[in-house]
C-alpha cells in the first residue's frame, strides 16, 4: 500500500519530528475528518507499507531525518510556486525551498521528486503573462532534479472564496494557453507536465491528463511494479489518483495559504496546532476515551520479485 503523508497538512515542514517517532513505534492513529470518535490504526513498517509519499511546501526539516525512512521507497510531490508572503505568508522563502528541493533530489532520486506548481490562478499581480515568465525561471531552475511537473488551475470552493476573495479562476481559454506553454517548456527542461484533476481536454495541449500519483505515476518514481487491488482508495471518482491512507489532519498546517482548501480558517488552525504533541500516536491530541480504533486493511502491492533485504 501507499501511506499518504501530507494531503491534507503539511507533515515534513510542520511535523517531521512526531512522523520519525511513529516510523520508530511502527504505527500512527489517523482521526476520521467525518466521525472524529472513529480511530484508523495504520502499521509502519517495509513488510507492509511499499511506498511513502509526501506532499510539502517545505522538505528541509525532514532532510536530516531521511535516514530514518531510508528503508522505505519514497515519492515526494514539492510545491513551488512564484507566489508572495500575501498568499503563502508561513511558506519559507522560495530560494531556501527550492535549495531544499534539491536537495532531497540528491537523495531520493529526481524521479521520486515531483515539482507541484499549483494551483494558478489570476489576480491584479499574477497574471497570464506573469505566469509564464515564473514557471519558465522555475523550471530553468530545477532542471535535471525532477522529470514531472503537475499543474492544476484553482477551484473556488465556498472556504477558498472566503479566505481568498481576490482570487480568480482560470477561463478555459486561457487554461488552453498556459497549458500548451507550460508543457512545451517542461519539456525543454527534461520534464513531463502533469495535470490535477483538470479537464481531459487540455490532453490536447500536451499535458497528460491521467493524474498526478497514479499506478504508472508511482511506479515510474520508485522503479518497481505494482499490483494495486481494484479496491484502492482513490480521492473521486473521476480521478485514478491513488490517494487513500492519508495519515494527516485538516486544519491543521501553519502555511496560512489562502487558497488552502484543507483549512478552514486561520484561528481554528492555531488552536489545533497547539494540541499538536510529537509523543503522541495521533497528529493533532491525544485519543480520548470513548474512541473506536479500528486496524487498516493494509496490504502490500509490491511484487514479491521486486522486494529487498529489509
Amino acid at each position: 500500500m501507499i501511506l499518504n503523508a501530507g494531503q491534507r497538512t503539511d507533515i515534513p515542514g510542520f511535523f517531521s519530528q512526531w512522523f520519525v517517532n511513529r516510523v520508530r513505534e511502527k504505527f500512527v492513529l489517523v482521526r476520521s475528518p467525518y466521525a472524529p470518535r472513529q480511530i484508523t490504526r495504520y502499521r509502519i513498517d517495509p513488510e507492509t507499507v511499499d511506498i511513502l509519499s509526501f506532499c510539502t511546501k517545505n522538505p528541509a526539516p525532514m532532510l536530516p531525518r531521511l535516514e530514518h525512512i531510508r528503508r522505505f521507497p519514497q515519492i515526494w510531490q514539492v510545491t513551488v510556486t512564484p507566489y508572495g508572503k500575501e498568499i503563502e505568508p508561513g511558506v519559507p522563502e522560495k530560494s531556501d525551498v527550492i535549495k531544499a528541493f534539491q536537495a532531497l533530489s540528491m537523495r531520493v532520486g529526481a524521479n521520486a521528486c515531483i515539482w507541484r506548481y499549483d494551483p494558478v490562478f489570476l489576480s491584479e499581480t499574477y497574471s497570464a503573462a506573469f505566469h509564464r515568465e515564473a514557471f519558465a525561471k522555475l523550471a530553468c531552475t530545477l532542471r535535471g532534479f525532477t522529470t514531472v511537473c503537475v499543474v492544476s488551475f484553482i477551484d473556488l470552493y465556498e472556504k477558498t472564496k472566503r479566505n481568498f476573495p481576490q482570487a480568480e479562476e482560470v477561463p478555459f481559454s486561457v487554461q488552453r494557453e498556459l497549458t500548451a506553454f507550460f508543457a512545451k517548456t517542461a519539456a525543454d527542461c527534461g520534464m513531463r507536465l502533469k495535470l490535477c484533476a483538470e479537464s481531459p481536454a487540455l490532453g490536447d495541449c500536451g499535458a497528460d491528463v491521467s493524474g498526478c500519483l497514479t499506478q504508472a505515476a508511482a511506479e515510474t518514481a520508485v522503479g518497481f511494479p505494482l499490483a494495486v487491488p481494484s479496491s484502492a482508495c482513490r480521492a473521486r471518482k473521476a480521478c485514478a489518483c491513488l490517494l487513500g491512507g492519508d495519515i494527516g489532519e485538516y486544519n491543521s498546517c501553519p502555511h496560512g495559504c489562502l487558497y488552502c482548501y484543507a483549512n478552514a480558517d486561520k484561528d481554528l488552525v492555531r488552536s489545533r496546532f497547539a494540541l499538536h504533541n510529537p509523543d503522541s500516536p495521533l497528529l493533532i491530541g491525544v485519543p480520548s476515551p470513548g474512541d473506536i480504533i479500528r486496524n487498516a486493511e493494509q496490504h502490500r502491492w509490491r511484487l514479491p520479485q521486486t522486494l529487498l533485504p529489509l
